[in-house]
C-alpha cells in the first residue's frame, strides 16, 4: 500500500503530461491539415519558434512580469492575513473597516491603473499594486472566516485552563484556519496573474503584457500565444508553490495532532 501511495503523484503527473502532449500534437496536426493561417491560429511549433526572436527579450519581459505577480501576491497574502488576525482580535475594527474594504473591492481594478501611474509613475510598482488590489481581498475574507470558525469546545477548554489570547490564537485559531488561509491564497495566486497583466496592458514599458500589445499591431499571433503560454506557466508555478506549502503545513499539522 505504501508503494501505491508513493507512486500516485508520479502516476498523476504522467497522466497530466500525456494529456497535454496529446493536445499539442492534435493542435499541430489540425493546423497543418487545414492550412490555418499563422495570424489566426499558429501551430505549437510556430509558437515556440518565436522564442528565437531576440528583439522580443522574452527572458527580461518574463522576469518583469514574474516579479510583479510575486510581489503583488506576497503583499496581498501578508496584508490579507494580517488584517484578518486584527479583525479576529478586535471585532470593533472589523465592524468598521470590513465594509470599507468591501466597497473598495467593488472598484474596477482597470480604473485604478491610471491613478497608480499618476501617483507612482511608470514601472513595476503600479503593476504590483494592481495585482495586490485584486488578490488581497479573497485572502482576507477566507482567513477571517477560518479564524472565526473555532470549535466552541476548544474555546471552553482554553478558557478553563486560563489560557491567554495568544495561546488561543497559536494553539487553536491558527492551526484551524490554515486550510482557509491556503484556500484564499490559491485564489489569490490566480488573481495576481490577472492583476499584473491588467497593469501592463494599461501602461507599461516592460513585461509580457506590454509585449503582447506591441506584437498585436504587427499581427504576430505566434508571439502573442507564446506570451499567453508563459503567463500560464507563471500562474501554474505560483499556484503549485502555494499548493506545496499547503501540503507541508496543513498535512504536517494534521499529522502532529
Amino acid at each position: 500500500m505504501a508503494g501505491d501511495g508513493a507512486s500516485s503523484p508520479a502516476r498523476n503527473f504522467a497522466i497530466i503530461l500525456i494529456v497535454h502532449l496529446a493536445v499539442l500534437v492534435l493542435w499541430q496536426v489540425l493546423v497543418d491539415a487545414f492550412h490555418v493561417p499563422k495570424f489566426i491560429l499558429p501551430s505549437p511549433l510556430a509558437t515556440v519558434q518565436t522564442l528565437g526572436t531576440a528583439s522580443y527579450a522574452w527572458g527580461a519581459n518574463t522576469l518583469v512580469t514574474a516579479v510583479e505577480i510575486l510581489g503583488g501576491f506576497a503583499l496581498g497574502a501578508f496584508v490579507g492575513v494580517a488584517l484578518a488576525v486584527i479583525f479576529s482580535w478586535a471585532p470593533l475594527v472589523s465592524l468598521v473597516l470590513l465594509p470599507l474594504f468591501v466597497t473598495l473591492n467593488m472598484i474596477p481594478k482597470v480604473a485604478l491603473g491610471p491613478l497608480f501611474i499618476v501617483w507612482f509613475s511608470y514601472g513595476i510598482l503600479p503593476n504590483i499594486l494592481i495585482a495586490f488590489s485584486i488578490c488581497f481581498f479573497p485572502i482576507l475574507l477566507t482567513t477571517a472566516r477560518g479564524l472565526r470558525e473555532v470549535e466552541p469546545d476548544l474555546l471552553d477548554l482554553v478558557k478553563s485552563l486560563r489560557g491567554s489570547r495568544w495561546t488561543l490564537f497559536r494553539k487553536i485559531q491558527l492551526p484551524g484556519s490554515l486550510p482557509y488561509v491556503f484556500s484564499g491564497m490559491k485564489v489569490g495566486a490566480i488573481l495576481a496573474v490577472a492583476g499584473a497583466i491588467v497593469g501592463e496592458f494599461i501602461a507599461s514599458e516592460r513585461g509580457l503584457g506590454y509585449l503582447m500589445i506591441q506584437v498585436q499591431s504587427s499581427l504576430d499571433t505566434p508571439a502573442m500565444v507564446m506570451a499567453v503560454v508563459l503567463l500560464t506557466l507563471l500562474g501554474v508555478t505560483l499556484y503549485g508553490l502555494v499548493l506545496a506549502l499547503e501540503r507541508m503545513f496543513v498535512v504536517g499539522d494534521a499529522r502532529q495532532t
